[in-house]
């Protein structure tokens, strides 16, 4: 049933419930867009000094990716070594469940301050999925469970596993799941 021409917001036809929650999500995009520029904006500030002319090849983007990353790794690491030396849980099952947490923390992270994607996310999600399971059987199963299974110490097997996929999903994230922001590294 419509609404009466009494209740509707003149300049949009709309109900003042639906102005309002509009109003408020564009609120959050604006706030979640600041944040996202005052992030960029310290990330090109670091690579504008960084010495022995790597300021001139190392994109924001990278730093910001580094920046991003790291933390999610810790987590990633943090949580591994609560299941498995807390909790005694197999090493399979427990990388796997700290890779899916850290993962879907580094999309959301990355897409909103490094990448700062606007692009439709169903799309970008798909092929994050796709990047992180090719990422997970080579580099985390692959070489983290194959160099554990050789006796290097888990938390070193991860170390390198870490290194091999910080490239890979770093390329991936920018020339592929997020290549709708290419002008954010110009600046």
């Amino acid at each position: 049933m419509p609404l009466p021409e009494s209740r509707r917001v003149p300049e949009t036809g709309r109900a003042p419930e639906t102005t309002r929650a509009h109003e408020t999500r564009q609120a959050r995009e604006a706030k979640r867009a600041d944040r996202g520029e005052r992030f960029a904006a310290a990330m090109a500030a670091v690579t504008s000094r960084l010495p022995f002319g790597l300021a001139r090849i190392v994109p924001p983007s990278l730093l910001g990716f580094g920046v991003i990353n790291g933390f999610t790794f810790a987590v990633d690491m943090g949580l591994l070594t609560v299941m498995r030396s807390g909790l005694g849980w197999p090493l399979p099952v427990s990388i796997t469940i700290g890779y899916v947490i850290a993962f879907g923390l580094s999309f959301v992270l990355n897409r909103a301050f490094n990448f700062r994607s606007h692009a439709d996310v169903g799309p970008q999600v798909g092929k994050y999925v796709v990047v992180v399971t090719i990422n997970y059987l080579a580099w985390i199963l692959g070489v983290g469970s194959g160099l554990a299974a050789l006796g290097v110490d888990y938390h070193l097997s991860r170390l390198i596993a870490g290194a091999c996929e910080g490239v890979y999903m770093y390329v991936c994230m920018r020339w592929v799941v997020f290549r709708d922001t290419g002008a954010h590294d110009k600046g």
